[in-house]
């Protein structure tokens, strides 16, 4: 019994494997973000500054420091994630404190301005951050949803061995094409010579590929399956088959790569947005501390 009881209190304080990071720690990081508005908002409420409200009262700049820190630490962590020498659930702590810390931001930094904006370099601070922002939902939206669709998708397999499939049928098309007709053979050598995959990144996000050999190669074979001879019908129906097992695995790459192109797209959108705003902000804090 004691052994029993040892193994059930182990497996009870091992992490869950399948916790989403936005549910991390009984959503710890939620609860501190809110924390953190709320005495945000409370400090914003309290203040009764002579005039109106803007980011030059020492409630102003107290927001404004500790969402400039913040900033930091998110974009910190964008470099900090990369490595893979921390710990897994450790990683998974910080990914769900930058979500919910940069949704507070956005409440913090928005009480700093005193809903005050205009066209200068401190609402292009702003607006900058906003859109890192949005990026970032984007981006939990991303994580949340490809990597399970990816997993889906693969049925157990890598990427190497579904091409490692499609070269085995590519010779085995080779070979049963050629008892058919010199039009028909050439048409299935044109679909194991060139399989649509990849290419451009517009192509990579919409799975269209209008001129793929091997869709072009089954609309020609059912073009001609009234008129195959009988003495040729199982070779006809051999390759047809074959070409639609190339057709279904095509698909299952082309999404694939589908998926992790929108990863990447969103990673296009969020690094350079921000380190375009370190560096407004960095203007923003020039300005109104060495030139005002």
């Amino acid at each position: 019994m004691r052994g029993g009881n040892a193994i059930s209190v182990a497996a009870s304080a091992r992490p869950n494997r399948h916790e989403s990071f936005l549910a991390y720690s009984r959503y710890r990081y939620l609860w501190f973000a809110a924390l953190i508005v709320g005495v945000a908002v409370v400090l914003y409420i309290l203040d009764r500054p002579y005039g109106t409200r803007y980011g030059g009262t020492w409630t102003g700049y107290t927001l404004g420091v500790v969402g400039a820190l913040m900033i930091l630490w998110l974009t910190w962590f964008g470099y900090r994630k990369r490595s893979y020498a921390e710990a897994q659930g450790r990683l998974v702590g910080r990914l769900s404190a930058h979500v919910y810390l940069g949704l507070a931001l956005l409440v913090i930094v928005t009480l700093h301005t005193g809903f005050h904006v205009g066209w200068n370099v401190h609402t292009l601070a702003y607006a900058l951050m906003c859109l890192a922002i949005a990026s970032g939902m984007l981006g939990v939206f991303c994580y949340m949803r490809y990597p399970r669709l990816m997993t889906e998708n693969r049925g157990g397999m890598t990427m190497q061995q579904m091409l490692g499939t499609i070269a085995t049928l590519d010779e085995q098309l080779r070979v049963a094409a050629m008892p058919l007709d010199e039009a028909t053979a050439m048409v299935v050598e044109r679909a194991v010579e060139t399989s649509a995959i990849g290419q451009s990144l517009w192509r990579q996000l919409t799975r269209r590929y209008p001129g793929c050999t091997t869709a072009a190669a089954i609309v020609h074979l059912d073009a001609i399956a009234e008129t195959v001879p009988s003495a040729l019908e199982e070779a006809w129906s051999q390759v047809r088959v074959l070409l639609d097992e190339k057709s279904s695995l095509l698909s299952r790459v082309r999404r694939d790569i589908s998926y992790k192109a929108m990863i990447d797209f969103w990673l296009l959108l969020h690094v350079p947005l921000s380190f375009m705003l370190l560096t407004a902000l960095l203007a923003h804090i020039v300005s109104v501390f060495f030139l005002w």
